[in-house]
């Protein structure tokens, strides 16, 4: 087991990793999860042992590792931006963590050979590295990680360089494959959906602090506070001002009967969260009271197979995020509409108090 015990890095005045603990169990799947800028790296690299906390403690198996210097320590890392040895072929460089542990030729030459026939790199083991087009060279260094079978394995974005069915096949096959070593496999993303398909555990990180670490479906449908769920929303999710009056959630632009579940609430002050797909541009038949909004469309981007619409009315700015290509004018004043049942509830602490009804996340 890996456990970070109150892990902080600063840089002068900045703290880059803020109060962090965390334990992760071998064989497990762990993602990473934030924006750019939020200290996924930074973290990776004190559990690689690449740097050094200010303070807290860093332990394998129970015993510190602080002390242990890199090379001795049993840990492959991938980054976004490949790394490989420029001057070695293809099957050199997978080949190069076996020879530094002494492996016998004959065990390295089938452990290269099955590595690169998962990575499709078979018709290119005996290229220069630097003969290779950017995906065969991070697919290398992806290999290279695989055979040295660590016990702690680190992923910093690997696929974002990819061509997109391979990133899809890895996705599925990666988290698979290190499982079966009985490595502590921990994979790094500014994709919330990348989050989702890995599965496993994910923590969500928030300017060098982990927010919420725990199963990866549970983070996503019970955020335990507002920074959690945008974190965990993309596009962003939406946040709307709201007041609980009576029977009432009142908003600016109107108001719409409080749904049974929450008929509890005390009144007061909060902030509704509703993810941009559960926003509607036409009222559905739901049971459940429909809030419609009219606001101005200020830009639409059509992706090809869905279409994100952006409304301002005053300080209320919605993403609406649709299926298939909606062609609305900028200018245009068009209907928003939202059900209740979707609606994360924040109070004044931007704590959660009340999720989306079971499904509806």
């Amino acid at each position: 087991m890996l456990e970070l015990r109150n892990v902080s890095k600063k840089v002068g005045n900045t703290f880059h990793i803020n109060d962090v603990s965390m334990k992760l169990e071998k064989g497990s799947l762990n993602v990473l999860l934030g924006p750019t800028l939020s200290g996924k790296t930074s973290l990776m690299r004190l559990m690689a042992g690449l740097d050094r906390p200010t303070s807290g403690d860093i332990l394998m198996d129970g015993g510190s590792v602080l002390k242990t210097p890199v090379q001795k320590r049993n840990v492959a890392m991938v980054y976004q931006q490949f790394i490989n040895y420029p001057a070695f072929t293809v099957y050199e460089n997978i080949a190069s963590p076996m020879r530094v542990a002494g492996i016998d030729e004959k065990t390295i030459d089938t452990k290269v050979r099955k590595a690169a026939d998962l990575m499709k790199l078979s018709p290119y083991l005996d290229r220069g590295v630097l003969n290779l087009s950017g995906g065969q060279q991070q697919r290398t260094a992806l290999a290279r990680a695989l055979v040295k079978e660590a016990e702690l394995v680190l992923l910093d974005e690997p696929l974002a360089n990819l061509d997109y069915k391979l990133r899809e096949e890895l996705r599925i096959e990666l988290p698979r494959i290190f499982a079966e070593t009985g490595a502590i496999f921990l994979y790094a993303t500014t994709e919330p959906q990348e989050a989702l398909l890995l599965g496993g555990d994910t923590a969500t990180l928030h300017e060098g602090r982990v927010t919420q670490f725990g199963t990866t479906i549970d983070v996503h449908n019970k955020p335990s506070n507002l920074v959690t769920a945008q974190t965990f929303s993309d596009p962003p999710m939406n946040v709307i001002p709201m007041q609980k009056k009576g029977t009432k959630f009142v908003f600016s632009q109107g108001e719409v009967s409080c749904p049974e579940n929450l008929a509890g609430l005390t009144d007061g002050s909060y902030s509704i969260g509703i993810r941009p797909h559960h926003l509607m541009l036409s009222e559905s038949n739901s049971k459940n009271k429909i809030l419609k909004i009219e606001a101005p469309v200020s830009t639409t981007e059509i992706t090809g197979s869905e279409t994100f619409v952006h409304v301002k009315q005053d300080d209320l700015k919605l993403v609406v995020l649709t299926h298939g290509v909606h062609r609305v004018n900028i200018g245009d004043t068009i209907p928003v509409y939202m059900n209740p049942s979707k609606f994360f509830i924040f109070d004044s602490e931007d704590t959660l108090v009340s999720a989306p009804i079971a499904g509806a996340a």
